[in-house]
């Protein structure tokens, strides 16, 4: 039975030459056994460290030194995926030849690569854009609606509510008041508008007949001066330079006098304010806010300018004379003052509209009685100097306007929309006052937000009123009126 013993040195030399390392002595000057001549020259320290060493630090994969860039490690990662490859991309596989002894990383073999799309690899990217489309789909339309959203308010950030420079040369130097009003409807089209408050806005009068309203409101107080009547929403807002005259009647004048000229080619009779539509009427609606008993007769002599000049609609005992101004009294305007006067009437009352509530034709109880309940109204329009007159008291001869709070009346759409009974009651009332051969009108309608706005000022229309109580006009001259009733409100 064969003995173990420990291998001596000529055991190792028997054997075939294999590649060694030698390593130093630990004591300087020790010699090796073997001869220099029998053994084969040993690999490098910088190669055999190439072949443990990750790739980030021996060099890129072209074998130049340099660590691969970022992008490109970013790409292969990525495109690995579609390909199905599961493989390192930061160390290189070391030889699995022996024989090879060269060190060098770029001769090591590695692995076969799939080369383009596979079934796998078309499952996966069909699964990832799957699982990521519900995302992609949010993304893209939030980002079409913030765009809708921030247009559609631009407003809050800039100012575009003055895309004419015209309005701010008005009454300068340079474009003065006469070469204004010359131009100042030129490519307007009229639109069933009223400009409430029209006395706040920067330029008034002229900057409601920019957007084409055809009508505006002008609020007069009468004072200790006979002579002078102001405007202004309240008495703290009253200053000497804006009365009737100045802000209204004077300008008026001057532009129908602009519009119907006197010569050597003929004389223009009838032409209105709007070039677009010389036989659209203009309507002052004339707010008293001090007594109207005393306010009457003075608002009938301030506007003796417009009337010595044929310019007011009137009443001649016998039929409506249109003209290019027509003049509507509303708030403390006595109306028994108006009908006063039986052969002749340019100053024409604004109705109680709440009081003309009538049932559709195919209701057998065609009757007041049959009316919804409804919130009267007492705040001062259509109410003064009418205790002794019911509703068919008023008609066109002696009115124009019949008007109502829709906030009082009708009540605010909490529910973002009108009820049914809320669109029987504008029915009902609306068809009253076209059987009286009025207008009707609401005003205190909801302003905001500009979707309900704009809805309801939309079954207004619908519905058949014939002017729309707006303080934004720029968003309701915006609005697609030549095609009202199929689709008018944009978007």
């Amino acid at each position: 039975m064969p003995t173990s013993r420990w291998r001596t040195q000529s055991d190792f030399d028997r054997e075939e030459p294999t590649t060694r390392i030698e390593l130093p002595s630990r004591q300087q000057g020790s010699r090796s056994s073997m001869s220099p001549a029998s053994e084969p020259s040993p690999p490098s320290t910088e190669s055999m460290e190439s072949l443990v060493k990750p790739r980030w630090q021996t060099g890129s994969n072209n074998g130049n030194g340099e660590r691969a860039p970022l992008i490109g490690r970013l790409w292969r990662s990525i495109t690995s995926l579609g390909r199905g490859g599961n493989y390192s991309h930061d160390y290189y596989a070391a030889p699995s030849n022996d024989n090879d002894d060269s060190g060098d990383p770029s001769n090591a073999p590695k692995a076969r690569r799939r080369r383009g799309l596979t079934y796998g690899g078309l499952l996966h990217w069909f699964k990832w854009f799957l699982y990521r489309l519900p995302v992609f789909a949010l993304m893209f339309f939030g980002a079409i609606h913030l765009i809708v959203v921030v247009y559609g308010k631009k407003s809050l950030f800039w100012d575009n509510d003055r895309p004419d420079e015209l309005l701010s040369d008005w009454a300068t130097d340079v474009e003065g008041l006469a070469h204004y009003a010359t131009d100042a409807t030129r490519d307007v089209l009229p639109i069933p508008c009223h400009s409430h408050n029209d006395y706040w806005r920067r330029v008034p009068l002229f900057d409601a007949l920019h957007w084409g309203c055809t009508s505006v409101e002008a609020d007069v107080w009468l004072y200790d001066n006979k002579d002078v009547l102001f405007v202004g929403h309240s008495a703290a807002s009253l200053t000497p330079a804006r009365t009737f005259r100045s802000l209204y009647v004077d300008p008026l004048v001057e532009m129908l006098d602009k519009m119907n000229p006197d010569t050597d080619f003929g004389t223009t009779k009838g032409h209105g304010i709007f070039d677009e539509d010389p036989d659209q009427t203009l309507v002052l609606l004339v707010d008293f806010k001090t007594n109207g008993r005393d306010l009457f007769p003075i608002v009938e002599e301030q506007l003796e300018p417009l009337r010595e000049k044929g310019y007011l609609s009137h009443w001649d005992g016998e039929d409506f004379v249109p003209g290019a101004i027509t003049v509507v009294g509303t708030g403390n305007t006595p109306f028994d003052l108006i009908i006063e006067n039986h052969t002749y009437r340019d100053v024409f009352f604004d109705a109680p509209l709440d009081e003309m509530y009538e049932p559709a034709p195919s209701n057998p109880d065609n009757n007041a009685a049959a009316a919804p309940p409804s919130h009267k109204t007492t705040r001062g329009r259509g109410k003064s100097g009418t205790g002794a007159f019911d509703a068919d008291s008023f008609n066109y001869t002696n009115s124009y306007y019949a008007s109502v709070s829709m906030f009082a009346d009708i009540g605010l759409p909490w529910t973002g929309g009108l009820t049914s009974g809320s669109l029987e009651t504008i029915r009902g009332q609306i068809r009253g006052a076209k059987r009286r051969g009025l207008k009707a009108r609401y005003w205190e309608t909801p302003a905001w937000p500009t979707s309900l706005r704009n809805h309801i000022w939309k079954v207004l229309i619908d519905e058949g009123a014939e002017m729309l109580n707006v303080d934004d006009l720029q968003a309701v001259a915006s609005l697609d009126w030549e095609h009202v009733g199929h689709g008018w409100i944009d978007g």
